[in-house]
C-alpha cells in the first residue's frame, strides 16, 4: 500500500533490486545526458548544482542552501495561505510510544515496514522501544481528544513544519525517496463532514498552485483508489505529476479526509449545540521536499538545473566581462549598480565578481545552478549604456538599454515562468495515452505512457493488474482518478476485467 502521505518517502513502485548508493563528486560540467541515462544525470545535477551533498548514511542527504532557499520560498507562500484559513502553528515531539502508534490498526500496518525504532539509551536497553514519527496522526490525536470538549472548541486547525523518518526501502534518490525528509503536515478537526470535504479541496488547490504556479510543473488533481489511499483514512486526494523521461507518475502532495476512524480510536468527541456527544470529522494533508526533486526532473537539461524564476534563490546573476585593457573599475561599478537597481525593485539579483575564474567558467557554473537570467556587462555594453541578457531556459540573448532594465527583466522572468510550465505541459500531454483494452494498456505501459483507462473501480482488479505487470521496472498501479473526467459512453467496459466501467483513471508505473 502506498502510504506516503505527502509523497516524500517510501511507498510507490520504484521497482528493481536494491542498489548501493554511489556518492557523486562536485565538478563543473555534466558527464551524463538526460535522455541517455536519466538516473545518473539526475544524481549529477543535484550534486553539481550544489543542492545536496551525499551523507555517510544511505538514503540521508545534506540539503545545501541552494535547495533550502527554494524550500523556504515555497514555505513562505504556503504558510501565508494556510494562515488565511486560520491554521495555527504547533510542534509535536518526534517520538511516539509503541502502544499509541499501534492504536489504529490499518494505519500502522501501512507504515510498519518504514518505522524506525529507538531501543537503547547509551549502553542500556530502553524499557520499551520508542518509534520515530513516520507521520504524526498518532502523536497528535490523543491530545486533540483532551483539548476538544465542546462545539465551541471546533474547528481545531493545526500545522507543523518538521522532519519525518521512513526507514525501509530500496533505491534511495535525493529528494524523491529519502529516509528523512522535510514537510508540512496539517491536521484539522471539524464538527461536520461538509466542512472537512470543503477543506480537503481548498488545500489540494494550494498544492496545485505550488506545483503549477511556483515550480512550473503540470499536475492532475484527483482521488486515489481504495488500495492507494492513506492507511486508515476515508479517502485521499492528490496532485499527480508525470516524468516523461522515465514514464513514471509521481505523487506530488496529498490531502486526506480521515473521516471518523481516528476519532473512534482516540475518542475525539464534542458536545454539540443540542447537548449530545458527537464524533468529530478529521483531515490531514502534507507536501514535502520531494517537490524540489520533481521540479529538477521536469525542467533540468544537459547543462544542469533550470529554475523557474518564482523559486530561484537568485533570479539574475550579473557577470563582468572585462577584455584586455578594459576599464575594469567602470565595468565593476556598472555591475554593482545593476545588482543594486534590481534588488531595490524586489528582484533577487547577485554579482559574481570572483577574479580567479574566467567569464566562460562562470557562465557554465550559473547555468549548472539554473539561474533564470544572466546579465553580461563588458566594455561595449558600457559604451552603449546597455546590458546583455541571456535566458537559461532557451539560451536567447538580447541587448537592452540600462534605463529599461527593471521593466525588461520583469517581462523576461514572467516569460520564463510561463514558458517552463507550457513546455512541461506539452511534454506531459504528449505522453497521455487513452486506451480501452488490455493489449493497448500493456503496449502503452512499455512505451512509458501516462495511461488513461476506463475502469470498474474494483480493488481485486487493481491487485490483478499489479500482479500481471510485475517486472524489473516495477508494477503498474492507479495513479489517481482525475476530477476532470472525460465522457464515459454507456456500455464502456473496464480495460482489465471486461466489467462495466464506472470512471476513467490514470494508470502507470510510479516513483
Amino acid at each position: 500500500m502506498s502510504t506516503s502521505k505527502g509523497g516524500g518517502g517510501a511507498g510507490g513502485g520504484g521497482g528493481g533490486k536494491k542498489k548501493k548508493e554511489v556518492k557523486k563528486e562536485t565538478k563543473l560540467g555534466m558527464a551524463y545526458k538526460k535522455d541517455d541515462n536519466f538516473g545518473e544525470w539526475y544524481s549529477e545535477v543535484v550534486v553539481n548544482s550544489e543542492m545536496i551533498e551525499y551523507y555517510d548514511i544511505s538514503g540521508c542527504y545534506i540539503l545545501r542552501p541552494w535547495a533550502m532557499e527554494i524550500w523556504e520560498l515555497l514555505k513562505e507562500f504556503f504558510d501565508a495561505e494556510i494562515k488565511k484559513l486560520k491554521l495555527k502553528p504547533y510542534y509535536f515531539p518526534l517520538f511516539v510510544t509503541e502502544n499509541v502508534l499501534q492504536k489504529e490498526k490499518d494505519h500502522i500496518e501501512g507504515f510498519a515496514p518504514e518505522v524506525a525504532w529507538v531501543t537503547k539509551s547509551g549502553k542500556s536497553d530502553l524499557e520499551a522501544p520508542i518509534a520515530i514519527r513516520p507521520t504524526s496522526e498518532t502523536v497528535m490525536y490523543p491530545y486533540f481528544s483532551k483539548w476538544i470538549r465542546s462545539h465551541r472548541d471546533l474547528p481545531l486547525k493545526c500545522n507543523q513544519w518538521c522532519n519525518v523518518v521512513r526507514w525501509e526501502f530500496s533505491n534511495p534518490t535525493p529528494f524523491i525517496r529519502s529516509r528523512e525528509f522535510l514537510w508540512q503536515e496539517g491536521h484539522t478537526v471539524f464538527a461536520t463532514k461538509e466542512e472537512a470535504d470543503e477543506e480537503v479541496l481548498q488545500i489540494l488547490e494550494l498544492y496545485r498552485r505550488i506545483y503549477e504556479e511556483f515550480l512550473a510543473v503540470p499536475v492532475s488533481k484527483g482521488r486515489k483508489s481504495e488500495m492507494e489511499k492513506f492507511a486508515g483514512g476515508l479517502y485521499t486526494t492528490s496532485v499527480e505529476a508525470f516524468i516523461p523521461n522515465t514514464g513514471r507518475g509521481i505523487q506530488g502532495a496529498t490531502s486526506h479526509c480521515l473521516g471518523q476512524n481516528f476519532a473512534k480510536m482516540f475518542d475525539i468527541t464534542f458536545e454539540n449545540e443540542k447537548g449530545e456527544r458527537s464524533m468529530v470529522w478529521q483531515n490531514s494533508w502534507a507536501y514535502t521536499t520531494r517537490s524540489i526533486g520533481v521540479m529538477v526532473m521536469t525542467h533540468g537539461d544537459d547543462k544542469g538545473l533550470v529554475l523557474p524564476p518564482k523559486v530561484a534563490p537568485i533570479q539574475v546573476i550579473v557577470i563582468p566581462v572585462p577584455f584586455k585593457d578594459a576599464d575594469t573599475t567602470a565595468i565593476k561599478g556598472a555591475c554593482e549598480s545593476t545588482v543594486y537597481t534590481l534588488n531595490q525593485a524586489g528582484i533577487r539579483a547577485d554579482l559574481d565578481a570572483r577574479e580567479n575564474y574566467s567569464p566562460g567558467w562562470k557562465y557554465s557554473q550559473w547555468e549548472m545552478k539554473g539561474v533564470p537570467l544572466r546579465i553580461e556587462i563588458g566594455p561595449k555594453d558600457l559604451a552603449n549604456k546597455q546590458v546583455r541578457i541571456v535566458r537559461r531556459d532557451n539560451g536567447t540573448k538580447v541587448d537592452i538599454p540600462s534605463t529599461d532594465l527593471v521593466e525588461q527583466v520583469r517581462v523576461l522572468l514572467d516569460g520564463i515562468q510561463v514558458n517552463l510550465l507550457e513546455t512541461a505541459k506539452q511534454k506531459r500531454d504528449a505522453c497521455i495515452a487513452p486506451i480501452s483494452t488490455w493489449s493497448e494498456f500493456t503496449e502503452a505501459l512499455n512505451d512509458k505512457k501516462l495511461i488513461l483507462a476506463p475502469w470498474c473501480d474494483e480493488e481485486e482488479v487493481e491487485k490483478d493488474v499489479k500482479a500481471r505487470t510485475k517486472g524489473e521496472l516495477g508494477a503498474a498501479k492507479t495513479l489517481c482518478t482525475p476530477f476532470d473526467q472525460p465522457d464515459l459512453p454507456s456500455g464502456t467496459v473496464c480495460f482489465a476485467s471486461g466489467k462495466p466501467a464506472t470512471k476513467w483513471s490514470f494508470w502507470g508505473r510510479s516513483y
